[in-house]
Order: C-alpha cells, then structure tokens, then sequence
C-alpha cells in the first residue's frame, strides 16, 4: 500500500484540513470573547434604584394553564408583596384541567395572605379557550390587562409573569424603583431556574448561556441597539408603552412573546431593558431530558424564522464553534498535528472560561465548563428536531395545544 500523498507544504491534506477548520474555531471564540457584547459576563443585574415620590398603581398578570402543581410555591410570593402603593393581582386561568382557578381562590384566602391581612387582592378570570389567530397565553394576557384597566383606572405599570415564578418580597418594589427612576419602559430579569436534577444542572445554565450569547444583554440595554429581546418570566411593562405598541394584540399569535413584546416596545419608541435576576425564581422542575427537550423544540425552529437556510447555517456555526475544539484537540494529540491540537485546545480553554461565570452564578463547579461541547450538542439536536416536527405539521405544542407557523405572524423577523 502506498503512503498518503502530501500536500504541497509536506503535510498531509487531512491534517492540514484539521489544523485550518481549528485556526477558524479559534478565531471565532476570539471574536465571541470580545465582540459580541461580553455576553458570558454575568454582572447585569437590577439597575439603579431610587424609590419614587409617588408609588404607580401597578396589575400583576399572571396566567396559568395546568400550574396546581407550582401556584402553592410561586402564588403566595406575589400575595404577600410589601408594596407601598396599590397593586393587584389578576391571575388568568387559562382553560385548565386541573385545579388551578380554585387554588388560586384557596391561597388567597389564607392566613396572613388573605386581603383582610395585608395580602395584595386577588381576581381569578376564567377567558375560555382562545379564538383563532391566538396564542393561549397572549389570550389569557389580553383578559387580565382588560380586566386590570376596568378595576385599576389609573393603572401606570403591568408587571407579566409566569406562574412557576417565584419573587422576593420586595420584588415589585425594586422593579418599580428601577424602572422609574432609569424611564424603561419594559423592564425584564431572567428568572433564576431550577438546578436540581442532573440533567437540570447540565443543561439549565448552558440555556442562559446561549440566550446571552443570542441577545447580548449590554447590547439589548443599549439605546437605539438593534438588538431586542425579553424575559417573558418577569416583564414590568409600562402600560401606556403596551398601549403604543398595541400589546398583546400585536404578538397574539407569537410562540417567543417576550422577544416580540420587545421588539414592539422598541419600535414604539421605548426604552427596554433585560438582566439576570438575584431573586426572582423558577419553580418548574425539568427533571428528566425529556422535559427540557420539549421546552427547547417548541420553539427553536420558531426562532430560525421557519428558514430552512437558517438552520443549515446554524448547524454548520454551532459544529464550528462547539464540536471543532475538542474534536481537534484529541485527533491532533492521535494524529501527530501538533497545530491542530494547540488551536483546538485553546478554543476549548476560551469556551470553557466564558461559560465559568454562568456555572459561578448556578452555584456549579467550574470542571462542569468541560462539557459544554457535549451540552450544546444536545441543544443542536433539539433544534433540529424542533425543525422536523415543523415539517411534519405539528408546529410549536405547549400544554397540549399546537400552534403552527402562518406567514406574517408576530415571529417573523424575531432575530437579533
């Protein structure tokens, strides 16, 4: 058998090849650690707060499809919120099948959450399913607004929030302060999620850490940036912003409503703004990698616009960024290509130091950067399998409800 040609430099052509597509690798976390933002820097927190003169009357709307499982947890945080001014809570039941309307009513007539001690008011509405054109949770938005501007006439602030969310007792208060004294008009924090199980912990942060890098939270809070996004788990929302940005009719019928609420602020002429939360928390648990496929593949192919084109570039990014490093590192150790292997494992060495900040603020062991590459390999598969469930007609499911994709919706355009 004859020896493997050798290229015209003396090497052979596959070692070359390996030793190139590293370089590029490397280039490109070169450029991900300094151009995009500083998106791996976790320090965006609440911004400055200074209590306002005068408390804004301030609807927390809260809806809830199927959540007796987590309302015992997150309701009873939003009850009990030591806020000076008026503020009440509408929780939108949306077509559950389990007890959630009732519970909700139980709480709140509990001991010391009750309204004759303290706790924040309550009312429970019941929409019914959503008409077509609809998403449900933009259905059930749309009626606790309605019902918030008839009982609350001077109503300044809306503050949307899921109903696995949990909240510091002086969370409304803080967000007020800050949303005031800096004029946002849409404020969002990025819950803190549950990290428990060992697919949670595996995965849980590395989700964060790809929606920063997707919208790069400085450039988001940045004036005129042209990159929007939210956090649909905690929005305090000006309400006369919502009205400008004719919210939620606008993105009824958006799958990534928060995004989209965003971007609808801004082209409004708003102010928006979106960080990592200290305590305001998810309580919905994704223990098994079942769980958290689901949440990622209802979506992601919504968010490549439906583009076959899209993902194709998004796969051949992702094998670029996240599979290269370790894959040219070892075969370069194996295969003699000393360069392969040094370009290889510096591109895994700056991978892995901008995921340590995200693991810090998880409270999880910095060694758990190493498997990154393996993470975002499972990240690629949701979203390619989110692409194929599109394609077999069965669109975006939540809750037992489908919605597929229609040209012109509220998505189109949704990138950053």
């Amino acid at each position: 058998m004859s020896p493997a040609p050798l290229s015209a430099s003396g090497r052979l052509p596959g070692v070359t090849f390996l030793t190139s597509i590293a370089v590029l690798s490397l280039a490109a976390w070169g450029w991900l650690l300094l151009g995009r933002g500083f998106f791996w820097r976790t320090d965006v927190r609440l911004p400055e707060r200074r209590e306002p003169a005068r408390w804004p009357p301030v609807a927390v709307v809260v809806p809830a499809r199927n959540e007796a499982a987590v309302l015992p947890d997150s309701l009873p945080s939003l009850l009990g919120q030591d806020y000076p001014g008026h503020a009440e809570i509408f929780l939108v039941d949306d077509g559950s099948t389990d007890s959630t309307g009732d519970l909700a009513r139980a709480l709140a007539a509990r001991p010391p959450l009750s309204v004759r001690r303290g706790g924040l008011p309550l009312t429970v509405i019941s929409p019914g399913e959503p008409e077509p054109g609809w998403t449900g949770k933009m259905w059930a938005v749309r009626h606790g607004i309605t019902a918030a501007r008839s009982r609350m006439p001077e109503l300044e602030y809306l503050l949307l929030t899921d109903a696995d969310i949990t909240h510091h007792r002086d969370s409304l208060r803080e967000l007020v302060s800050a949303a005031s004294h800096s004029r946002l008009d849409l404020l969002s924090l990025m819950a803190r999620l549950r990290t428990v199980t060992p697919w949670e912990r595996l995965t849980v942060p590395a989700f964060v850490h790809f929606f920063a890098q997707l919208y790069p939270f400085r450039r988001v809070n940045r004036p005129g940036s042209r990159t929007v996004a939210a956090a649909g788990g905690c929005m305090l929302l000006r309400d006369d912003a919502a009205e400008r940005a004719g919210y939620p009719e606008a993105v009824r019928d958006a799958v990534i409503d928060d995004v989209a609420l965003a971007r609808a602020v801004r082209d409004g002429g708003g102010r928006i703004w979106l960080g990592l939360a200290d305590r305001v928390r998810s309580v919905r648990a994704s223990p098994r990698l079942r769980d958290i496929w689901e949440m990622v593949a209802r979506s992601a192919y919504t968010q490549l616009r439906y583009s076959p084109l899209l993902l194709a570039l998004t796969v051949l990014g992702l094998l670029l960024v996240y599979a290269v490093p370790p894959v040219a590192l070892l075969a370069g150790l194996a295969g003699g290509a000393p360069g392969a292997a040094l370009a290889g494992g510096l591109a895994w060495a700056v991978m892995a130091g901008t995921y340590l900040p995200m693991l810090r603020y998880y409270g999880l062991p910095p060694q758990a950067s190493l498997l990154l590459p393996f993470t975002a390999g499972l990240y690629l598969a949701m979203t390619v399998d989110s692409a194929v469930r599109h394609a077999r007609g069965r669109g975006a499911v939540w809750k037992g409800r489908v919605y597929a994709p229609r040209p012109g919706t509220a998505e189109e355009g949704a990138g950053p």
